[in-house]
């Protein structure tokens, strides 16, 4: 079952990643938005062609924008998505 990402999708997302991996978001900011220095991240909206974060710098919010690689097709697919990006995103940590 597809669903769109409605408002209430992205808060979802957006509140699990948030609560449940805030680990996995701040590497999204490091290897997707080049922003190594950022001590913390926050996920603000997520729709079918990327997400928009907000990136904490030396006290600063620094707003981030990744697009994805392609265009998601449903909630199933973000969660693959982001699963896969954070996997990513360690490798280049390494």
């Amino acid at each position: 079952m597809a669903d769109n990402f409605s408002t209430e999708v992205s808060s979802r997302i957006c509140k699990h990643m948030n609560d449940d991996h805030s680990n996995a978001v701040i590497l999204y900011v490091q290897a997707f938005g080049g922003l190594m220095e950022a001590t913390s991240a926050k996920m603000l909206a997520i729709d079918v062609q990327g997400m928009d974060l907000m990136a904490q710098i030396s006290g600063e919010d620094v707003p981030v924008r990744i697009n994805f690689d392609h265009e998601l097709k449903d909630s199933e697919d973000a969660h693959q998505t982001l699963i896969t990006m954070v996997k990513q995103a360690r490798v280049k940590a390494q």
